[in-house]
């Protein structure tokens, strides 16, 4: 026994264990499970490759549905297997089963929220076809890094929302996220379609610092930056960067050669094109179809072609862009017929037209109003499969409602399963252009329920409309509201009511709204000169032909062709040849009408010697002359009397530039023919004429028998004018001629006169005078109120002697009876112009009908006795007083 002080502590045995709980009862829920060995493999966690290797499995068998269906159920998936599905839905464009996967994400996903995952739901959003849910997702992310960012603008790109790339980039910047390249290549790509080149500029200088340009991969981002200088019209940046990259690929050979092209430098870029080949680098289709496509679009269609046979000459065909580009820019440029004929050869190649090919094709005959045509283009529209396309329903409406069937434009246009504004636009403006403004109208107010807000095009073509159909109110009305409804007018809108005034009449309102328009800051185009001039080419309107010319001047548009040759037309209309010469001496570009133009004036004021001049000069400088050139050539000979002359030029017309007589040739030989005194060769040539002749021809005939005296055939004249125009008050004036001419001696009642035009208004003659920028009106046969009464009557009485000294029948028949109150209304306005006009300036008078014999004589002797140049227009000639000579020659 051990004792107290034993080092051992004395042992103690354990307590017994506890007795084992009983046993369950049988089939107990308590009854656990059998113990299961447990070793290390048992212990490693649970994969999920079971899972994500079947729902790869269904989805490359196409059992996409499937595969969501099973991920529904509640198993986590690797992000990598999430994602493919993710792609799955993309490829088959399923927004739908797209949003079933981004509704399982959270639960679905493995470690929860990824930035991979985020940003491909972004894709999967934005390729679906759901912006906006896009948007949703990117702005809810909490944490945005660059596969984010990447994601949205790739979005955005996706959408062509090019405008909200940049606002995205500097929100990305903020974030302190910088883009790797590829990424600066879509920002570069936004920039190039907005042509925002501040921005451009900015990567541009990005890229430098984090060394992407001189990295061996950038050659991508390197065409990009070079592509964006070029769409921005930043050539002579472009070509600088252009020549400093290393490396030049066909890609970078291309945005070169297009950036010259936008920029208007086709010389250039052909320039570009031979040092690319001399260089080495082939060029391939698409710079080819660059080339082409430029030069189509700037109407230089002859160079178009000729490459497009060289291109062919080089082993590479045409396809259907080359095909599209030649085709439409043949329909654009008033060759038609040609387009039509591209279109039908790319067919018989084998090349299948496009939506863009049938549209353009489609627009060619509507410019041709070519009915048969455009059906079989519908026909064959319907037979590929894109008469569905918005750009060839819109080009089938168009052409349908210009060829005069609206029933069948409304049909395409009910068919359409979609619409744009363009699609409205097109069937309204068949409608105005009609004259059906009522069912206009009621399209006009519908397009808004349908989601589809009106643009300026839609007002602009109501407003045009109404004023082209006499309701100048209501087009009024639309002008002044188109501001109220938040639609900014443009200076179609302003050419709309410009031009409406001049087709109504209205020539001082025309003038008034054109001021108007210039008060508003709202800046005049080609269109609206062209608009204008009309209203003030007469000779009582010369201060506002020089107020047109003094705004062409301050607006930039003295070179434009078109606007200076109607200047040229209007100078001479209003009596100003000088300034007519003038404005065709400083035009850089003359075209024919240029030609035409000055040749005319010429002519008008009675200057043959220098309108064959013109001609020579014209032949000199390879301008090949048309029919209205040799009209007017023929008229000048006509001037002189020179028969022979005419004959020639005749000829050359024929022989030499392979020219077709027409009726004004005609016309102008029976001119020739009443000068020279040859009433029997323009009797002959009435008898032989291979064609009908017009009311124009038959007045020059009967003007030729007035002033010869030939009442046999001013009567067959006479005769022929009723039937062309029975209701024209003016041929009764003729027959008066005519009854002044036989006498007693001949039954005026031979000349057969159809019933409609027995019945006339005899109250005529009226003319207009202009004094210090100012018109005075004058009529015939009303009492003539003047303070400085007696020194007209001074004036009539001095010359009356010598008016009666070189009468005969026809001065004795158109004298006025009464001392004052029956005179003709030109006479009025000569004595007003000389009372009350400065004498250094040339009197302008414009009269309703054809200057009498008498009245005439009296001009020419004020002329001299007055030393004043005087211009009076009727409607027969423009008559040129001065030194007591008359441009007319005493004949018209």
């Amino acid at each position: 026994m051990d004792t107290p002080h034993s080092p051992y502590k004395q042992y103690k045995p354990p307590p017994p264990p506890p007795p084992p709980p009983p046993p369950p009862p049988p089939n107990s829920f308590t009854n656990p499970i059998k113990p299961f060995p447990l070793s290390p493999k048992t212990l490693k966690p649970k994969t999920h490759k079971p899972i994500d290797s079947h729902l790869h499995r269904l989805r490359r068998n196409g059992r996409l549905q499937d595969a969501i269906l099973a991920l529904e159920q509640g198993r986590p998936i690797k992000p990598r297997t999430y994602i493919s599905l993710l792609q799955s839905c993309i490829d088959s464009e399923s927004i739908e089963l797209g949003r079933r996967l981004h509704s399982s994400a959270a639960a679905a996903v493995e470690g929860g929220a990824d930035p991979f995952v985020g940003a491909k739901v972004v894709s999967m959003y934005a390729k679906c076809g759901s912006f906006d849910d896009a948007r949703k997702v990117f702005d809810e992310m909490r944490e945005r890094n660059l596969f984010a960012w990447s994601a949205m603008i790739g979005a955005c790109v996706w959408e062509h929302r090019w405008e909200e790339v940049a606002g995205l980039f500097a929100r990305m910047v903020g974030e302190e996220v910088m883009p790797d390249r590829f990424l600066l290549t879509r920002i570069l790509q936004a920039c190039a379609n907005t042509g925002d080149v501040a921005v451009g500029m900015l990567l541009h200088s990005l890229a430098v610092r984090l060394g992407f340009i001189d990295s061996p991969e950038g050659n991508h981002l390197v065409n990009s930056v070079l592509a964006m200088y070029s769409k921005c019209g930043e050539l002579s940046s472009a070509k600088r960067f252009f020549e400093q990259m290393v490396v030049k690929d066909d890609v970078s050979w291309n945005s070169i050669i297009s950036g010259c092209c936008q920029c208007g430098e086709r010389e250039q870029a052909l320039s570009l094109f031979k040092l690319m080949r001399a260089e080495g680098v082939e060029p391939g289709l698409v710079t080819w179809n660059i080339l082409i496509a430029s030069y189509c679009k700037s109407g230089y269609l002859n160079i178009a072609t000729e490459l497009t046979k060289e291109m062919e000459n080089y082993g590479i065909a045409a396809d259907v862009f080359t095909w599209t580009s030649l085709i439409s820019g043949f329909a654009q440029n008033d060759r038609e017929n040609e387009a039509l004929d591209l279109f039908q050869k790319m067919r018989l190649l084998g090349v299948e037209p496009n939506g863009i090919t049938v549209s353009s094709a489609i627009s060619a005959c509507a410019s041709l109003k070519s009915l048969t045509h455009g059906r079989e283009l519908h026909s064959y529209a319907v037979k590929i499969g894109c008469v569905n396309a918005v750009l060839v329903g819109n080009s089938l409406v168009d052409m349908y409602a210009k060829c005069g069937r609206l029933e069948d434009a409304r049909k395409v246009f009910e068919k359409m399963p979609a619409k744009d504004v363009f699609s409205w636009n097109s069937m309204i403006g068949g409608y105005t252009q009609a004259g059906y403004c009522g069912k206009a109208f009621e399209l006009f107010c519908k397009m808004e329920r349908f989601g589809v807000r009106r643009n300026v095009v839609t007002w602009n073509a109501m407003i045009s409309g109404y004023v082209q159909n006499g309701d100048e109110d209501q087009a009024m009305e639309l002008f002044q509201r188109m501001e109220i409804e938040g639609v900014k007018r443009n200076t179609a809108s302003w050419n709309a009511l410009i031009a409406g005034s001049v087709h109504n009449g209205h020539l001082d309102k025309a003038l008034r709204i054109f001021r108007q328009m210039q008060s508003a800051s709202m800046r005049p185009n080609s269109v609206t000169i062209l608009s204008i001039i009309p209203a003030c080419a007469n000779v009582i309107s010369a201060w506002k032909v020089r107020e047109i010319h003094a705004s062409i001047l301050h607006y930039d548009l003295q070179n434009n062709t078109s606007v200076a040759n109607a200047l040229i037309d209007a100078y001479a209309k209003s009596g100003n040849m000088a300034s007519a010469k003038a404005v065709f001496d400083g035009l850089k570009l003359r075209d024919l009408i240029s030609w035409n133009s000055i040749i005319g004036a010429c002519v008008m004021h009675g200057h043959s010697h220098s309108a064959r001049n013109l001609f020579l000069e014209m032949e000199m400088e390879g301008m090949k002359p048309n029919h209205a050139t040799f009209a007017s050539m023929i008229i000048a000979c006509g001037l002189e009397g020179n028969v022979n002359q005419a004959q020639d030029l005749l000829s050359t017309m024929e022989n030499e530039y392979q020219l077709m007589r027409r009726l004004e040739h005609y016309t102008a030989m029976v001119g020739l023919y009443g000068r020279s005194g040859g009433l029997r060769e323009a009797s002959d040539l009435v008898e032989n004429m291979s064609i009908v002749p017009d009311f124009a021809f038959w007045d020059a005939f009967f003007t030729a028998a007035r002033i010869y005296e030939n009442i046999r055939l001013a009567n067959l004249a006479a005769e022929n004018l009723f039937k062309l125009e029975p209701r024209n008050p003016r041929i009764h004036r003729l027959l008066s001629h005519v009854q002044a001419l036989c006498g007693q001696s001949y039954n005026l009642s031979k000349v057969r006169k159809p019933k409609k035009a027995r019945k006339f208004d005899d109250s005529y003659g009226c003319s207009w005078l202009e004094v210090r920028n100012k018109v005075y009106c004058f009529f015939n046969g009303v009492s003539f109120d003047l303070e400085k009464y007696n020194q007209f009557k001074t004036m009539i009485d001095d010359f009356k002697p010598v008016l009666t000294d070189r009468g005969n029948s026809r001065l004795d028949f158109e004298e006025e009876k009464e001392e004052v109150g029956g005179i003709h209304s030109e006479k009025k306005a000569i004595a007003f112009g000389i009372i009350n006009s400065p004498k250094f300036t040339n009197i302008r008078i414009m009269k309703s009908v054809r200057m009498c014999t008498h009245c005439h004589t009296f001009a020419k002797l004020i002329s001299k006795q007055y030393d004043r140049d005087m211009f009076i227009k009727d409607p027969k000639c423009l008559h040129h007083f001065k030194d007591g000579k008359c441009s007319c020659r005493d004949y018209w």
